[in-house]
């Protein structure tokens, strides 16, 4: 099957990471043209293994050398400067990368002067106290990386891999999967598609009568770098970035039974096993069937076994025993959100942001195309260094967004205010006022205390230009640790005030967190689901963001943009009626 645009995406994006290391900045030229072309491709409808390296270099921000290396892999199935990089820059060690205080050439003085290659020999040499005895580094430091390696779950022999790194990987694989002509049908199970935030490794499952014809073309995958084994039903690979995928295909009866098995998690699996005996049923990876006579009750669907079993159908976000089949039993499972419920997006960037990167006219273009009614333009406001739109701009942008009046979509124009460490925000309160929507979040200061933090939220939470709190804790999954606050003052002030808590669907973040969206829903709070967009391709974080909260058991209607515009309106303005 021919490559497509999302597999040469993906090896650009490793080939950035790696740049980065060997280039010691993220802003060397190399890796900034490597960028430039990746944001071109994911705007190209063509597929790049129908052009040559002309009609390449006429594609935005690709230039000669990308275009060249591309159809080196289309050609070749590597590049030869990518396999250097890979030799050079193990999974393992590129790992250490993501941890915050651990730049490139930290990480390379770390390997140099320590020979640390992963994150055992990097704790031993915390606890060794040898981080402070190179250059640019001192206990503090030190300290900082060890409390880093701790807030994010790091653990050297188990390693996980966040789910924006693992979602591209596994979709990618699905499609090449399911374009085989013997594949009547593919997913992706286990904590993955739990919606885990880190996942150990990717289970797919596979829905075919051929199955040797399924291995054969798995193990042989461009992303494959080593196959840990290759059998008639099930093989195992290890992707090019470290990750384990195994495959396993089942008969087209066995796909359902199968679905449910691999997907767990491990307990919600022990309690359908057990609910299944207390039936006289057995019921496993191939089918849920009578113990005694072996005749088959149900196997070719989820729905059926749950049916069969005598409870509701739990959806894939919820399968983690946390009461999900108790509620299914009794009839008191929630209908939880799902994408068709979504009306609109609140949080939408476009190249007037720094760090946007589609236009005004393409991003409206993308919402009408996802059948959006309305939007919300909310490029970052004046305090964000580089990125944002002083009060002349924002008017400017008002005045142009005023202009347009695209059929069957309603563009609001907001921003998105910056949260000072004290909690104060951007522009005067007035300014704030004139916005149709507002969306206030924390971009620095992540290290104060929680204390602090909680009052830092609260302060912003309270002001009547505020219509929602956007990714809570600032977290990036695998990177970054969110700040550190006291969760139920914190949503008692946004449901009290009426301001929203943002669920965003960008895969680093999903923030709000499925604790804060849980203690939500008991609370009352109201939430609104966003994609923080800032290309045409983001606007798939929507679907994201939904299964954020279903695993936070919300239902449609504690989600505002659930509902119409005039309801979002009315909230609004009930907020600022009752603070002004």
């Amino acid at each position: 099957m021919a490559v497509s645009n999302q597999q040469i995406i993906a090896i650009l994006r490793e080939l950035v990471a790696l740049t980065i290391l060997e280039e010691e900045s993220a802003q060397a030229f190399r890796v900034r043209a490597l960028e430039n072309a990746i944001v071109g491709i994911e705007s190209e409808t063509r597929h790049l293994a129908e052009l040559d390296e002309k009609e390449m270099v006429g594609i935005k921000g690709v230039g000669t050398s990308t275009a060249s290396k591309i159809r080196e892999f289309l050609d070749t199935g590597s590049i030869k400067k990518l396999d250097a990089l890979r030799a050079a820059y193990p999974p393992d060690f590129v790992a250490l990368s993501r941890i915050p205080g651990v730049g490139p050439k930290t990480l390379k003085r770390m390997r140099s002067d320590l020979n640390i290659e992963n994150l055992d020999d990097l704790k031993a040499a915390i606890d060794g106290e040898k981080l402070r005895g190179l250059p640019g580094l001192g206990a503090k430091s030190e300290a900082k990386i060890a409390q880093s390696i701790e807030r994010l779950g790091l653990h050297g022999k188990d390693r996980r891999t966040p789910i924006a790194e693992a979602m591209p990987i596994a979709l990618d694989m699905v499609a090449e999967l399911r374009g085989l002509k013997t594949v009547e049908d593919v997913q992706y199970c286990g904590s993955l598609r739990r919606f885990s935030e880190t996942i150990g490794d990717v289970d797919i499952i596979v829905s075919s009568n051929d199955a040797s014809a399924v291995m054969e073309h798995f193990v042989g995958l461009p992303s494959v770098a080593d196959v840990i084994a290759h059998g008639e039903t099930k093989s195992s690979i290890i992707t090019t970035t470290g990750l384990q995928v195994d495959v396993r295909v089942v008969t087209p009866d066995e796909y359902g039974a199968a679905m449910v098995y691999f997907t767990g998690s491990k307990a919600h699996n022990i309690k359908l096993r057990q609910i299944a005996l207390s039936r006289g049923l057995l019921l496993n990876e191939y089918s849920l069937s009578d113990s005694e006579t072996g005749k088959v009750k149900a196997s070719k669907t989820e729905a059926s076994i749950y049916k069969a079993l005598g409870l509701a159908y739990i959806p894939p976000t919820m399968r983690e025993d946390s009461g999900e089949i108790e509620a299914a039993a009794d009839g008191s499972i929630p209908q939880v959100v799902q994408l068709d419920d979504i009306k609109g997006d609140l949080h939408f960037h476009s190249d007037w942001s720094g760090d946007g990167r589609s236009s005004i006219e393409d991003m409206i273009g993308a919402a009408r195309d996802r059948g959006l009614d309305y939007i919300s333009f909310t490029d970052h406001a004046i305090d964000l260094a580089i990125n944002g739109l002083t009060k002349d701009q924002m008017l400017e942008q008002r005045g142009l967004l005023k202009r347009k009046r695209p059929r069957g979509l309603t563009i609001l124009h907001g921003t998105e205010l910056n949260i000072g460490r004290d909690g104060s925000l951007d522009y005067d309160l007035d300014f704030r006022l004139g916005f149709d929507w507002t969306v206030a979040s924390v971009h620095s200061s992540f290290d104060l205390d929680p204390e602090v933090q909680t009052a830092r939220l609260i302060k912003a939470i309270s002001d009547p230009g505020v219509a929602a709190i956007g990714h809570l804790s600032g977290r990036m999954i695998g990177r970054r640790p969110g700040i550190q606050f006291e969760m139920e003052p914190v949503l008692e002030a946004a449901l009290v005030t009426g301001t929203a808590i943002e669920i965003n669907g960008a895969l680093p973040r999903l923030d709000a967190t499925v604790d804060v969206i849980r203690k939500g829903r008991e609370m009352g709070v109201t939430f609104v689901i966003s994609t923080d967009s800032h290309h045409v391709s983001n606007l798939r974080r929507m679907s994201y963001g939904v299964q954020q909260a279903q695993r936070g058991w919300l239902e449609p209607e504690q989600i505002l943009n659930t509902n119409p515009l005039d309801v979002v309106k009315k909230f609004v303005k009930a907020k600022r009626d009752l603070l002004t």
